[in-house]
């Protein structure tokens, strides 16, 4: 099994008539994924790429029977539109958005843990998820990932890109592909999804693309080290990056001593975790590891 998503999976797309939200829709569409339902406010009762648009995310999920959603908000919306998924029932929010302010996005996971703890949110500022040969709740290029029992968990949208390519070029597949977003401030992070890639039986492999900044590879390594018995094999991006300046993501940005390539470098190896030295060597490891 996958996880996250599945061919079971009903999407709702919040902002489904925006230029965005109108492609990638017809691309998730196209790739098999059930979007069963749209939402912008005022435009309820229009119909995108065949599907039926609503007013409120309310009525989609009463009408649609929706679990799952995307949003393709522009920034001053986008946490309305979280609380507005959250307050509704969704179980999976993925919000692609980017440029949300950070004491926003703070205040909106705190609240949304706080109140609605079923509800689960993916990103802000991330690809979304993809379970190769299922499901596609995402904007990733579909074309380039094929189903295996590797599962992928990045900050980083164009590096998994370049991973799952060269992984494709070696035989690999993926299990579940994860994006969890660059920003400070994200819903899921590296330990949930690999906690959740640990228990799937269909994934018999981790690959982690990590980053400076935060310390959410040095808590991974931690769990890793403690828990998890499968193979894992990580890459840091920015390990030339100079301390104090921001290199990419908004989270990606080493604050004195912690957040350094150097220290997440070193937790992972301490867990026992190959790392590797450049992006397109992960899939010849990968390949040696499994």
């Amino acid at each position: 099994m996958s996880i996250l998503i599945d061919s079971s999976t009903r999407v709702l797309v919040q902002g489904i008539t925006g230029r965005e939200g109108e492609y990638h829709t017809r691309q998730m569409m196209e790739y098999g994924t059930t979007v069963a339902a749209g939402c912008t406010p005022g435009k309820g009762g229009r119909v995108v790429n065949g599907v039926p648009v609503f007013n409120t995310v309310e009525e989609a999920v009463r009408q649609e029977n929706v679990d799952t959603s995307i949003i393709f908000v522009p920034p001053k919306a986008a946490v309305d539109a979280l609380y507005e998924a959250a307050d509704a029932g969704i179980e999976l929010i993925i919000c692609i958005t980017e440029g949300i302010p950070a004491l926003d996005m703070m205040q909106a996971l705190r609240k949304i843990r706080t109140f609605r703890p079923a509800t689960r949110v993916l990103g802000p500022n991330c690809p979304g998820v993809i379970s190769p040969g299922r499901c596609s709740v995402s904007i990733m290029p579909a074309r380039i990932f094929r189903p295996g029992g590797v599962g992928i968990i990045s900050r980083s949208g164009t590096l998994t890109y370049q991973v799952a390519y060269n992984m494709l070029q070696a035989g690999i597949g993926q299990s579940t592909v994860v994006g969890v977003g660059g920003d400070p401030f994200i819903g899921l992070r590296f330990i949930d999804v690999l906690q959740a890639f640990n228990a799937d039986d269909e994934t018999t492999a981790v690959c982690i693309i990590g980053e400076i900044g935060g310390s959410d590879e040095e808590e991974a390594a931690e769990y890793i080290k403690e828990s998890v018995r499968k193979p894992v094999i990580a890459y840091v991006a920015g390990q030339t990056a100079p301390p104090g300046k921001r290199m990419g993501h908004a989270g990606a940005i080493v604050a004195a001593s912690t957040g350094t390539a150097e220290s997440k470098i070193k937790a992972f190896e301490d867990a026992g975790v190959p790392v590797g030295k450049a992006p397109y060597l992960i899939a010849g490891m990968l390949r040696t590891l499994m």
